[in-house]
């Protein structure tokens, strides 16, 4: 037989627990836009490019870009996170398959809309997006 103040404190973890596990569950649909109106850009490097990246790729992609091949650091919590794919607009691939990285944002005062996905682990594929998941560019870093 359990106490009254027993039973609330069970309600108070149970609670907290739920609390946390939607948080964390839900965080990546704050990022989320929707919408699949956008085709996917297969922009890529001519081949046997070395250190080069596409023009469209701004300078602060590439940052990121050598910060996801170190393994970081990186400045947001989210970065790192799984990429869901909703949108739909990249290649379906197992849930886990895509993570994303903020990209900065001279001026924004917060992530901004900048973003590089990558795909596999380690990384075999990488796709920048200016525009929060609306379109995406195929981006092959120079090796």
């Amino acid at each position: 037989m359990t106490t009254p103040l027993i039973r609330r404190l069970i309600r108070i973890v149970v609670i907290a627990l739920i609390a946390f596990a939607l948080l964390h569950w839900c965080a990546p649909v704050e990022e989320m836009t929707t919408g699949n109106s956008a085709v996917l850009d297969e922009a890529a490097l001519p081949s046997g490019a070395t250190g080069q990246y596409p023009e469209f790729l701004p300078p602060e992609a590439v940052s990121t870009l050598g910060a996801i091949e170190a393994g970081g650091p990186f400045r947001y919590a989210q970065d790192g996170g799984v990429f869901r794919n909703r949108e739909g607009l990249l290649p379906q691939q197992a849930r886990g398959y895509y993570r994303e990285y903020t990209v900065e944002t001279p001026g924004a005062g917060n992530r901004g809309a900048r973003r590089i996905v990558s795909g596999g682990h380690p990384p075999e594929v990488y796709y920048y997006t200016d525009d929060h998941y609306r379109s995406f560019r195929r981006v092959e870093p120079g090796k």
